[in-house]
């Protein structure tokens, strides 16, 4: 047998073209098959992806349920305590004097930090549960949110100290809008409250704005009550009754007049003498009044004083500038200036200086 043959019977038959690229087409029994795989596989899992669902519309359903019944709650107990501030006057309140404005942002403030805190507690726990009705391990998730939350916080933390600070102070009702305060860095009125900045307008008009996050204490010039104080200096040698008959009659007679009998929250008080001097002595007035107004009493019974003492013939005085006899002393007699004493020298320094002193010569 040649070469030619036995290779030829010795090698393979090699595939045609079709029966190597051509795919093998599915055929009718395959495609029943997938199908009743798919039937099969819905029909087994089915009831579980129905109590899931069901499970999530009712958690949301509850949860937008609860939100809408607890910030109706909330909106109720917040007019309610406005209408209850309105109702009470400012003697119950301590002397607390509270207008509209400063009631309506105060409760407008409670009332939106209130609800943001509740919608996110409601809507926030409704999440999570959604979440693991899918069977999600919330482990991982929760350690991130809270790693992510603690770096926001310290690098925020100026911004979270504000606005704690300023839900506290609201909460707690430190100050509201008309009150006069001293916060440390900035005095005035205040004309604005909100959760991160208080807004001030100074006594020149100038208006500050002070972080909340900032104030370590708070002045408030506005509540309770303010006490007005006048010193009268009066001669050593006047007469302590006569002064003091003349200062009731100027604090009876003011505690009668209008306005100033509603200015005035109690009597004016002659509490005696604070200080006696060798030319001079004081008596102290005080009286309580209501808040932000002890300047305005205190300008009128100056006044007063003044007026009656004048009447009265009893002098006022200043213990620098008075003299024994009630006359002012002469600056010229107290002070002399430094000229006057260049030339001239005591008998014994005379005597003692081998030097004879330098007269000035004779007119």
């Amino acid at each position: 047998m040649s070469l030619p043959a036995l290779s030829a019977a010795g090698a393979a038959p090699s595939p045609s073209p079709s029966q190597t690229t051509d795919p093998a087409v599915p055929t009718l029994q395959d495609a029943q098959q997938s199908a009743t795989n798919a039937a099969s596989w819905v029909e087994q899992n089915w009831s579980t992806w129905l109590a899931i669902g069901l499970q999530i519309v009712l958690i949301l359903v509850i949860a937008a349920v609860l939100r809408v019944v607890v910030r109706r709650a909330i909106t109720k107990l917040i007019d309610r305590m406005g209408r209850t501030v309105q109702a009470v006057d400012g003697t119950a309140l301590g002397g607390l004097l509270v207008n509209a404005e400063r009631r309506r942002q105060r409760s407008q403030a409670i009332g939106s930090v209130l609800r943001s805190v509740a919608s996110f507690l409601i809507m926030g726990t409704a999440a999570l549960m959604v979440l693991s009705t899918f069977h999600i391990n919330l482990a991982p998730l929760l350690a991130s949110a809270g790693v992510a939350g603690v770096a926001i916080g310290f690098g925020a933390r100026n911004l979270v100290t504000d606005f704690l600070s300023g839900v506290f102070m609201i909460l707690e009702d430190q100050y509201g809008v008309g009150d006069v305060i001293d916060a440390g860095v900035a005095s005035g009125e205040v004309i604005e409250v909100g959760l991160r900045v208080t807004k001030l307008r100074g006594d020149g008009g100038e208006i500050w704005y002070v972080r909340n996050g900032e104030v370590k204490r708070i002045g408030n010039l506005s509540q309770g009550w303010a006490m007005a104080g006048v010193d009268v200096t009066v001669r050593a040698s006047e007469n302590l009754d006569r002064v003091k008959a003349t200062l009731d009659q100027v604090a009876e007679r003011m505690s009668k007049d209008e306005p100033w009998n509603e200015l005035l929250w109690g009597p004016i008080e002659v509490l005696g003498l604070d200080s006696v001097l060798l030319d001079s002595m004081v008596v102290r007035l005080t009286a309580k009044t209501m808040p932000g107004k002890a300047l305005t009493v205190e300008r009128e019974l100056r006044w007063r004083v003044k007026r009656a003492f004048d009447e009265a013939d009893i002098r006022i005085v200043g213990g620098a500038t008075a003299s024994m006899d009630g006359e002012p002393a002469d600056p010229a007699a107290t002070i002399a200036p430094p000229s006057a004493y260049a030339n001239t020298a005591s008998p014994e320094s005379e005597a003692a200086s081998p030097i004879p002193p330098v007269r000035p010569p004779a007119r």
